[in-house]
């Protein structure tokens, strides 16, 4: 970005705040995109982008890469080769693979009509903004922010998006999940009664970490390390567990109100591991009264759990595809496509029918809910929704440059970590 900093950008931004916004959004059906051609730009050429090319070019006909960007020219070239037997054009010429911080903005520039962002999701609203503001169809990857100015932000962005008829659909796989989509509308016609109560979880081993190398600046370990900094990953809560938490709200039909949560940094503390915790246990409250139990944890030699669970007044569910009524099983879903590739194909179907889909709603609710669940966590605090809506508190370093000096941040510490 030239040196200049997120920071910067948000401030420049005249974002609203408060409810207000959650409110404004709706799905506009005007037409996107006029040409069938989809040709795709990828900004952000990791594990998740990678896949991300795969998913798009098996979604549907006439699809192209075209254009790629990312911080690393190792990435680009992993990327670039997956593409040359699967790219209709082969691989992405050099002119049209980009590096560094604005390698973004290049990919923009380009004569791309649909976007993938999945650089980490502290670079998302700004690069969000950016692409709606160049007319560009999206995809995004979640988390969409790790802040609430983060998602205020890409609120804004997403108004603009229904305003000029472009497509916006999100990373949250599992609203194109048919095992969900077909259990989750059954449970909203009455199947279980009313949902009084939910547990949902994301408990797994570690993840993959890098050790530092000599000749690294501390932009380039972070941005390699992207998982274990608040303001590139958000924490697990945010990064992952924001799956399930999505569904709790998609079940419910609302975002939670307020957040009760707690956690720690129990195995992982080494300095290596960043300033993230590994475990959280967060409790939401709903506005129909509702409670949700949220778990998530990252430690190796752990039971994982990768599910969610509904209670209801007349049976209970698995909103991935099963309801009983007492010792019954009601229903049992059918497994449907590959989600990674149905969120491309839907979406690409309503960018040709004229009918562009609109999931920066959802998205941002679900977003900002397990960002609250982490700042409760980490304050020891309650949290309200309203209060964490207009949170002020911004987590992007000052300047965005590979010779930029980044001290790690102190870990969290409950009732010493303010509020704000």
């Amino acid at each position: 970005m030239d040196n200049s900093s997120r920071r910067d950008f948000l401030k420049s931004s005249s974002v609203a705040t408060g409810s207000a916004l959650f409110g404004a959004l709706g799905t506009n059906y005007a037409f996107a995109e006029g040409s069938d051609k989809i040709k795709v730009g990828v900004i952000g050429c990791g594990g998740r982008g990678t896949g991300a090319i795969r998913n798009v070019l098996d979604s549907a006909p006439n699809v192209q890469i075209v254009a790629m960007g990312d911080m690393f020219q190792q990435r680009l070239d992993n990327a670039n080769g997956t593409l040359a037997a699967k790219n209709p054009g082969g691989v992405v010429p050099a002119d049209r693979c980009f590096i560094g911080f604005d390698a973004y903005k290049k990919v923009l520039a380009s004569d791309v009509n649909y976007v993938i962002l999945a650089t980490p999701p502290g670079f998302r609203p700004m690069q969000f903004k950016a692409a709606i503001e160049a007319g560009k169809n999206v995809f995004t990857e979640k988390p969409i922010a790790v802040d609430a100015p983060g998602v205020r932000l890409f609120l804004e962005a997403n108004e603009m998006a229904i305003k000029r008829g472009l497509a916006v659909t999100c990373g949250l796989q599992r609203h194109h999940q048919q095992e969900y989509v077909d259990t989750i509308k059954r449970i909203h016609d009455g199947a279980i009664g009313q949902v009084t109560s939910m547990s949902v979880y994301w408990n797994q081993g570690h993840l993959w970490v890098n050790e530092r190398e000599p000749g690294w600046s501390d932009m380039e370990y972070q941005l390699r390390n992207w998982y274990y900094f608040v303001w590139l990953c958000g924490d697990h809560i945010v990064e992952q567990h924001v799956h399930n938490v999505d569904v709790a709200n998609w079940v419910l039909g609302a975002h939670p109100i307020r957040a009760y949560g707690m956690g720690g940094r129990q195995v992982r503390t080494a300095p290596k591991f960043g300033h993230i915790y590994d475990h959280f246990t967060v409790e939401y409250e709903y506005a129909n009264g509702a409670r949700v139990l949220s778990m998530c944890r990252q430690i190796d030699g752990t039971a994982s759990r990768v599910a969610e669970f509904a209670i209801g007044t007349k049976g209970t569910a698995i909103p991935s595809g099963t309801i009983k009524v007492g010792e019954q099983t009601t229903f049992r879903a059918i497994k449907g496509n590959d989600p990674y590739v149905q969120e491309h194909s839907d979406n690409i179907l309503g960018i040709r029918a004229g009918k562009p889909l609109n999931e920066g709603k959802f998205v941002a609710e679900s977003t900002l809910s397990v960002i609250m669940g982490r700042e409760s966590a980490y304050t020891g605090q309650i949290i309200e929704w309203e209060d964490m809506l207009n949170s002020k508190k911004d987590y992007a370093p000052a300047k965005l440059s590979m010779d930029a000096v980044l001290p790690v941040p102190e870990v969290a510490m409950p009732g010493t970590t303010k509020f704000f």
